[in-house]
Parts: structure tokens; sequence; C-alpha cells
């Protein structure tokens, strides 16, 4: 049984905010229409964050969301492990200890990893490992908040497969020695050459802020080397993607034709299509988010939960969960749901 990691919370937190599609295409400047926002880009509309919605305070309203979701009690988390981002209230804070003291995990120490959008299938890999190899350690909160929306130029034309994010936060609670809902396998793959050709150009030490480019600054999330990115994602992309489930089932035990549910990323339309066609899968064993828009890192919660609430993922049903993230990472675990 010490072998057994499940999940007994999940909690999710959206913004009442809505940027629809027509906004969107607007705020291209005639670059994109609504249609193709809608068809191409795949989004309907997405949350963005109000007036108190930070990073760091999202991921409290998520925390406690999977706490009442759950037997579990705050005093009862030893580790926190928060998958928010970079992008947070105030820089250089660790946004896992301004977890713990909201909710009052008093006994828990916490840890801010990163891995952009892949960050929350690396760290329930993390704490598997963790909750497997520490005797000390029974129950861990996997939390963060999201909104790297805020850096967005909708003008800029390389931006369009950023025009999706969102915000928005989510949960997952993770104890040793359970009988359900069982984490599996996991895989992860990254490629280093492509480390420095997305982010935000100004503001570290290389490319401060100063008056000459504070303007820009706070909207300067772009592709910095956008020709040799692409051309290498169309080169290994899939490639490693398939690589990552493939590995993941086969720790698992399990292979493609045996995943009930996809809890997947938001990304365009044809191409959330043919990675559904590729794993043989239809299209009602996953939700995709074009009512939400690409949430980062939270996307896999958010779908994980919507699916348990429309009854797509039942008692028995194997749960696939993959997430890629700039950088580049790639990333899959499975997950037996149920007793």
């Amino acid at each position: 049984m010490k072998e057994h990691i499940g999940i007994t919370g999940i909690g999710v937190y959206l913004p009442e905010n809505h940027m629809t599609a027509k906004e969107i295409a607007e705020a291209t400047s005639g670059i994109w229409s609504e249609e193709a926002v809608k068809t191409k880009l795949g989004i309907l509309g997405k949350r963005i964050p109000g007036l108190n919605d930070g990073t760091q305070e999202m991921g409290v309203k998520a925390a406690i969301n999977a706490l009442e979701n759950s037997k579990v009690k705050p005093e009862d988390i030893d580790v926190i492990l928060c998958m928010g981002e970079e992008w947070k209230e105030y820089p250089l804070t660790t946004s896992a200890l301004y977890i713990q003291d909201k909710i009052g995990a008093v006994n828990a120490w916490g840890i801010d990893l990163q891995n952009r959008c892949c960050t929350t299938v690396a760290a329930m890999k993390i704490a598997k490992d963790m909750l497997k190899s520490d005797e000390d350690i029974s129950t861990i909160m996997v939390v963060g908040g999201y909104r790297n929306g805020d850096f967005v130029d909708y003008t800029d034309k390389n931006m369009s497969m950023m025009y999706n994010l969102g915000a928005g936060a989510g949960a997952i609670i993770l104890e040793k020695n359970q009988r359900e809902n069982l984490l599996l396998g996991s895989h992860v793959i990254a490629d280093g050459s492509l480390s420095r050709d997305a982010g935000v150009k100004f503001g570290g030490t290389e490319e401060p802020i100063n008056t000459l480019n504070i303007d820009k600054a706070y909207k300067s999330l772009t592709l910095m080397h956008p020709e040799r990115m692409k051309n290498r994602l169309n080169e290994v992309s899939m490639d490693n993607w398939m690589t990552c489930i493939d590995k993941a089932l086969q720790k698992s035990d399990l292979e493609r034709e045996d995943i009930d549910y996809v809890a997947i990323l938001h990304f365009k339309r044809s191409m959330h299509d043919y990675m559904i066609e590729t794993l043989g899968l239809k299209p009602e064993q996953t939700i995709y988010l074009e009512d939400y828009g690409h949430i980062g890192q939270v996307d896999q919660i958010l779908s994980l939960k919507l699916g348990l609430e429309k009854k797509k993922i039942k008692s028995g049903s194997k749960v696939l969960m993959i997430a890629a993230g700039i950088g580049y990472v790639w990333a899959a675990n499975v997950i037996a749901w149920g007793e």
C-alpha cells in the first residue's frame, strides 16, 4: 500500500471576467477576424483576471476549494509544491509559503517549482516520488495560479499561439497509502535548445526595464526566435509528446486503447483534433477548453474537474494528462480513477 499514491482533492478557481473572441480579434487590430479566432485558434472566450486576482491569491482560492472537496484538513498537509507562475504580486516572494500561511497549513513546508505550462504534470511526478521516498511525508498539495496573458501583445503577429492565455488557479492533493484515484506512471522530455526562444524580453538582468522600453516592457512576452522555434517544434514536438504518452502508459502497464479520457491543454483546434485522432480516441473522450482559453499549467486540473462534472470520468476510468511548456518541455501522466 505504501506505493499507492492517490488524488484525494481537486480545486479550481476561475476569475469572473471574460474576454470574448470578438474582443481578442479587435485587440489584434485586424490581424485576426473574430471567425478565425473561433475556428482556427479555437477560442470562444477566455477568463481574464479581475482586480484581486493576483497569481498567489488565486492559488489560495484554489487551495481552499481543494480542501473543501476533500477530507483533508490544512494541518494535515506536509508539503506544498507551488506550480504557480513567476508573474505574481511581488517578485522574489515564495508563493508556496504565502499559500501555506493563508490556508493555515501550519505543519507544511513549501517550495516553488517552475516548468512553465508543464509544471502541474511535472510537480505531480515530484510529489509522488517524495511521498514514496520520505516516511515523514504523507500529504502533498500541488497548487498555483496563472495570469501570463497580461504580457500578450495582440498586435504581434508571432504571438497568435498565445492569444489564448487566460487566468485562473488549480490545486490537487495527493496522499500515500490510498485505494482510489491512483497516480500511475509519468514521463517528461526536455529540449533545452529552445530555452530562450520564447519568454518575456524586458525586465530581467539582460534587458532591464528603463525609460526607453517601459511602454512595451509589460507586453513583451514574445517569440525571440520565431522561425527557429517553429522549425524545431515541427521537427520534434509531436514525437516527443507521443513518446511521453507511451512511456507513461508503459510504466502504468497500459496501452493507448486503455485511455478513457484525456486532460489536455488548450491549443489551436486543428492540433487538438490531430492529437485526439493520433491517440485513436473520440472527441467525447476529452473536453476542448474553448470557453476558458489556455490557463497554463492549470489546464489539466481544470479538464479533470470538468471531466468529472460532465460524467466523462467515472470509476474505473484511465485518465491521461498531457502538457507542454515553453523551454521546451513535454510531459504525460496516467491516473486510474476510482477505487
